[in-house]
């Protein structure tokens, strides 16, 4: 009877009346309701409550027409009410009871754990004393770690048995230099496990490179004569001043001693983004916000060549050390290379998808090499006007780069971290082992090994080139009377003998640094700790 329908027939005033009575594979809620039907019409299980519901009105339509009480149809909202609390019934009772801990469980838990901690020197061999005479010296238990001493036994004097665990990079027993007759060398089996106590384990030696020691920098000058952000910066070839773009549109040239104003030059109508000097010609490069690529000749202080192609703003440019090439990238997602005399556009590097907001170019192949806001660095071909290489390691915009003067490797500055990569080839060597948390927009690099990179919150960090490691943090201070939101560096550079270092700052002052030449590695050590683990990308 289980899985079918039961039909019992009833005597009736009107007609024959039936009972539907439905049981359930489960056999744990049992629904029993009450229909009126015609003889020949019922409705089985897999019907659905619409049609029963249908079927329920029409019999009570038929009753009320044939002159007996209306019966009322239940509703598919009490049917469910009345499984649910009949569920509720059945299985609330034992809804909070746990089941009973399993022993047998509970010992093979233990002796997993057990044999994963401590297999390697769970079961180590008996001790074998060495019989003197008559009598037996008690043997000891001890485990020596290697360059300990022999113990003697307490109680009688006698020679004891150390155990020894051999080295695990020699297989061999060492030689009869190493400890007495009376010690026991072994190998502990599975020792070179990955569980095996600190105490037992070989520590190597960390292969990261010691940092040098820097003497550090702090700030000696503070010149103000900009009426705008101070954006761009670069220095003369003889050392002897330097210049600096600005977002009131004007070029000032400043004397690298003393610090005084030599010259302003205006031409520019948005402010200026770039800053280049030759070191073949007395010219000076500059660009800006208004698509403008200018050439100034410091004899003559005016402009004499416009480089015009630009589509956008152009945001950094750049000279090519042996051939009079100029280089420049904008909003437009291009880097232009342009021919200085002629004032040709000699070819366009496309392949960016953004910004390109960082360049400098390199005497031998790769020669240009571009950092922008999609993410990526590209390493060109000047000649064919290709890319070699596209390093796609940061995952924020390339918005500073930096070239070391001496080796063969260069830095990129993100707001996820600082890389540093290998040239030609552009392979990836290391993170810079801090992060700056916030947007740099500068970095430079002097022959000595000290990096400075500085960021939208007005930090600038000092860092060891050869080894990463941070180890000067420094926070400008705004000029009086500016808001706290402008302490924010939007460019530095070294001078070419790169003891000093200058800052461009949002509130409208330019910074000079220089080393505490009173700092030595007694007064300012190093706190250096090397990385456990050393990423590769």
């Amino acid at each position: 009877m289980v899985g079918r329908a039961a039909y019992i027939p009833c005597n009736g005033p009107v007609r024959p009346r039936y009972i539907h009575v439905r049981y359930f594979w489960l056999g744990r809620v049992t629904d029993i309701a009450n229909r009126l039907h015609s003889p020949h019409t019922w409705t089985r299980q897999g019907e659905g409550r619409s049609e029963l519901s249908r079927r329920s009105s029409a019999a009570a339509m038929a009753m009320v027409a044939a002159g007996g009480e209306p019966v009322e149809p239940q509703s598919l909202k009490k049917l469910s009410l009345k499984s649910l609390k009949r569920s509720q019934d059945l299985f609330a009772p034992s809804h909070s009871l746990l089941f009973s801990p399993d022993a047998e469980s509970k010992r093979i838990r233990v002796s997993c754990k057990v044999n994963a901690e401590y297999g390697a020197v769970k079961n180590l061999p008996t001790d074998q004393g060495w019989v003197q005479g008559k009598g037996a010296a008690a043997p000891s238990s001890a485990l020596a770690l290697p360059g300990t001493q022999d113990t003697r036994d307490a109680r009688g004097g006698g020679t004891s048995n150390a155990i020894i665990p051999a080295p695990l990079m020699l297989p061999k027993a060492p030689d009869s230099t190493g400890p007495d007759k009376n010690t026991t060398v072994l190998s502990i089996p599975g020792s070179s496990d990955r569980f095996l106590t600190s105490a037992l384990m070989e520590r190597l030696p960390s292969r990261w490179p010691k940092p040098e020691w820097h003497a550090p920098w702090k700030n000696y000058r503070v010149i103000s004569g900009h009426l705008g952000w101070v954006r761009s910066i670069a220095f003369d070839p003889g050392n002897e001043w330097f210049c600096t773009g600005s977002a009131d549109r004007t070029i000032k040239i400043w004397d690298l001693a003393s610090g005084t104003l030599k010259l302003t030059l205006t031409g520019h109508i948005e402010q200026v983004r770039g800053l280049a000097v030759s070191q073949r010609h007395t010219y000076l490069f500059s660009a800006g916000d208004d698509k403008q690529v200018k050439c100034w000749d410091l004899e003559q202080n005016k402009v004499i060549r416009s480089y015009h192609g630009h589509l956008s703003g152009v945001y950094c440019l750049a000279l090519h050390p042996t051939i009079d090439v100029l280089l420049t990238g904008g909003r437009d997602s291009v880097c232009r290379v342009w021919d200085i005399r002629t004032k040709a556009h000699v070819s366009a590097l496309t392949g960016h998808d953004n910004t390109v907001c960082s360049v400098f170019a390199r005497p031998t192949d790769p020669q240009v090499i571009t950092g922008s806001h999609d993410t990526t660095i590209k390493l060109w071909d000047l000649v064919a006007g290709k890319t070699m290489c596209t390093l796609t390691h940061h995952k924020k915009s390339v918005r500073a780069m930096a070239l070391h003067p001496k080796e063969k490797s260069f830095a990129s500055a993100s707001a996820d971290n600082i890389k540093k990569f290998s040239l030609p080839k552009g392979e990836f060597l290391h993170n810079m082992l801090s992060q700056q948390k916030t947007i740099l927009n500068a970095m430079a690099v002097n022959e000595d090994g000290v990096l400075a990179t500085a960021g939208d919150n007005g930090s600038m960090w000092f860092w060891d080139w050869k080894s990463g490691h941070n180890f000067q943090q420094e926070q400008t201070i705004v000029q009086p009377g500016s808001l706290e939101s402008e302490a924010c560096i939007y460019a530095l550079s070294y001078d070419n003998s790169g003891s000093r270092l200058v800052t461009c700052e949002a509130d409208k002052t330019i910074k000079m640094w220089k080393e505490d030449l009173t700092a030595t590695p007694e007064t300012h050590p190093i706190n250096f700790k090397p990385p456990k683990d050393i990423r590769r990308y």
